[in-house]
């Protein structure tokens, strides 16, 4: 009886913070940055197009180590990348004009939505990697 009920809090305890990671502010914000930004290159969907843009759905480079995607966005692209075994030509701009605050809802928005359940993103890790950026 006791193990039940320690399963069931702890179900609901996670539920509760997907929940809320797609419910606060932050997801929010982030849901109008993906929309002005990243929308006309990875789609509404965020399935990207073929050959070109990356899908974020269920892919590695979203679900994977924060300091890539976050290197990313601040960095951008030139080269042709592979992710998942599938390879993509199109560059992708440098969104280092944004803040952290910005980069950080805008990727707590993708790593949250799209069927993705992954951690939220702070403006403290981009601003990490942005020192590090020479």
């Amino acid at each position: 009886m006791i193990k039940k009920l320690i399963f069931a809090l702890v179900v609901t305890a996670a539920t509760y913070c997907v929940t809320a990671q797609n419910n606060g502010p932050s997801f929010t914000r982030g849901k109008q940055l993906y929309t002005d930004y990243c929308l006309t290159c990875h789609q509404d969907d965020g399935a990207g197009v073929p050959k070109l843009n990356p899908s974020l759905i269920n892919s590695s480079f979203v679900s994977g180590d924060k300091k890539k995607i976050i290197s990313w966005v601040l960095q951008g692209t030139t080269d042709k990348i592979e992710i998942d075994g599938k390879f993509y030509s199109n560059n992708m701009p440098a969104q280092n004009y944004l803040t952290d605050q910005q980069i950080a809802d805008v990727l707590t928005f993708i790593r949250g939505s799209f069927g993705n359940k992954y951690s939220a993103i702070s403006p403290a890790d981009v601003k990490a990697i942005r020192a590090g950026i020479k």
